[in-house]
């Protein structure tokens, strides 16, 4: 059932084995929420993921899929595309109303949220991974194993239900498999060869380093920061020398506007053991070359001296010498 919105694409898209040169691992997958308030009023939100990236959104209230990059369609014409949003459309209507026959034999009770998420995974050596799972308030519920539904054990009474009426239909089953293990890793390539341009740029990070509030008396709280860097992996580490320092608090890893991402790494550390730490950051945007950033007595404590401490130092002597010399003038008899 949630993956009957994916049900055109059998026919829609083409097969043949030409395909990208694309670094894996990474996944196409469909996520749907649908939120049931009572027996009249039910409420459908989906969206369509490459990886970490959203690339596709759906309009509830119009019925109306959104395209959030110029690639998020494949290969696809404009005239499949209109087919297929029709079919999501129809799709989450005929959903609610399935849900909403079977609440009794599904031991539901309103109000009540069902979360599903299917798709495909592709690894290295170009081999791909199907997946569905089925969510009941965000506890796991079923899923799809070679085909068959599988019930979790946190909720065996619910899911034993679902799949129980699930092997009922033999037809749905059959074009579930179809989408799992043949069409989506054909749209999946797909994607990735009307995105390559984008999905394969390397942008290289920013990094810097500042002080947070103290954390105690004569603790240090060391920051470093990491910005505008894409792709979104990447590793961050405190080091001393080779050794890498137990006890950093790494952030999320979060989008800028402009699409890049930040992240920031802190260490708490006693002020006497600050000197000598260092921030690595590696990214593949980087070529194997680390950046390294040196607190304490470093490069960059020398830095802020030069830029800030000694100007700042060379207005007060002169100021000094100015005051001094008009005090001298001014009590010459």
């Amino acid at each position: 059932m949630l993956l009957l919105p994916l049900l055109l694409l059998v026919v829609l898209i083409p097969g043949g084995d030409n395909k990208p040169a694309f670094q894996g691992p990474t996944t196409f997958h469909l996520n749907q929420i649908s939120s049931f308030a009572n027996s009249t009023w039910a409420q459908n939100q989906g969206s369509g993921w490459l990886g970490d990236l959203q690339i596709h959104g759906w309009d509830s209230e119009s019925g109306t899929a959104i395209f959030l990059k110029p690639w998020s369609k494949g290969n696809l014409s404009d005239e499949e595309v209109t087919e297929l949003v029709e079919t999501f459309r129809v799709y989450l209507i005929g959903f609610i109303w399935f849900i909403r026959d079977h609440v009794s034999e599904f031991q539901l009770t309103y109000p009540f949220e069902i979360q599903g998420t299917a798709g495909c995974e592709l690894r290295a050596g170009e081999a791909t991974v199907s997946f569905l799972r089925g969510a009941l308030g965000g506890v796991d519920f079923m899923s799809l194993w070679n085909g068959t539904c599988v019930p979790a054990a946190e909720a065996v009474s619910h899911a034993q239900s679902f799949c129980r009426v699930y092997t009922q239909y033999q037809g749905i089953s059959d074009i579930i498999g179809n989408l799992l293990y043949h069409t989506c890793p054909r749209f999946l390539w797909s994607v990735l060869e009307a995105g390559k341009a984008e999905l394969q740029r390397q942008v290289k990070p920013e990094a810097w380093l500042s002080s947070g509030p103290p954390p105690g008396p004569g603790c240090l709280l060391l920051v470093c920061h990491v910005s505008g860097f894409y792709p979104k992996p990447v590793w961050v580490r405190w080091m001393r020398g080779q050794q890498e320092q137990p006890g950093a608090q790494q952030g999320d890893v979060l989008p800028n506007a402009d699409g890049m991402w930040h992240l920031r790494v802190t260490l708490d550390v006693a002020a006497g053991e600050a000197a000598g730490l260092t921030c690595r950051v590696r990214h593949s945007s980087l070529g194997g070359q680390d950046i390294v950033l040196y607190w304490g007595n470093s490069t960059s404590l020398t830095v802020i001296f030069l830029a800030v401490i000694l100007p700042t130092l060379i207005l007060l002597i002169c100021l000094t010498l100015w005051f001094w010399r008009r005090w001298s003038y001014q009590n010459i008899p």
